[in-house]
């Protein structure tokens, strides 16, 4: 090989390298702290409200700062983790009647696109799983910031919301005459992530 093609191929690799790495560079990777996020819900009620969380919330964030239309989004919760603040109640709700938690302990929601509106708004699309069925849902959201934790690690906050109808899962509650729960879950994410630290533990 002689010396102008040999200088010619390791341009070529340096470019590559460079690109790639720029790439990666981009893509910001953040696990699902599970002690500092929730999956916040209320539904009718009788005449008035309920509302509680799920607190058990793993999964994994992509982010890209610049071009929030490359990030993407898969998470779990689990529904056994279910709370209203009434343990009697949260009881209730496990049961086949509502939410069915022995038979599906899981949602989970895997992100197909994300329009980006902003430097930190946006609109996600995805397949979510809930009570073993699995459709397409949308929903705006918004990066609340990214910054340092007390403990060592880097974190970015974010918020979104969305409603959807308990019967399109296959409940069928809001279906019985004078139903005393409502058909739509109304739901608030605040979520937490922890940059390249799936088994980062602040305590």
């Amino acid at each position: 090989m002689n010396k102008k093609l040999l200088k010619q191929l390791i341009v070529a690799v340096g470019f590559v390298t460079f690109g790639t790495a720029a790439a990666w560079a981009d893509t910001e990777v953040y696990g699902i702290d599970n002690s500092h996020s929730f999956a916040n819900w209320s539904i009718r009620h009788v005449v008035s409200k309920a509302s509680g969380t799920f607190t058990d919330i793993k999964g994994k964030i992509v982010i890209d700062r610049a071009d929030l239309s490359k990030s993407s989004v898969d998470a779990k919760i689990n529904v056994l983790s279910v709370s209203s603040n009434h343990a009697k109640r949260d009881d209730h709700i496990k049961k086949e009647e509502y939410l069915d938690a022995g038979k599906f302990s899981e949602m989970r929601f895997v992100s197909t696109k994300v329009e980006a509106r902003s430097l930190t708004e946006g609109v996600l699309t995805g397949q979510f799983t809930l009570h073993g069925v699995t459709r397409e849902i949308s929903f705006p959201f918004r990066v609340l910031g990214f910054g340092p934790d007390p403990w060592g690690g880097n974190r970015v906050g974010i918020e979104a919301h969305t409603t959807i109808q308990a019967s399109d899962y296959g409940f069928t509650w809001p279906l019985k005459p004078n139903a005393p729960v409502g058909d739509n879950i109304e739901i608030t994410l605040l979520i937490e992530g922890v940059k390249n630290s799936p088994d980062y533990k602040p305590w």
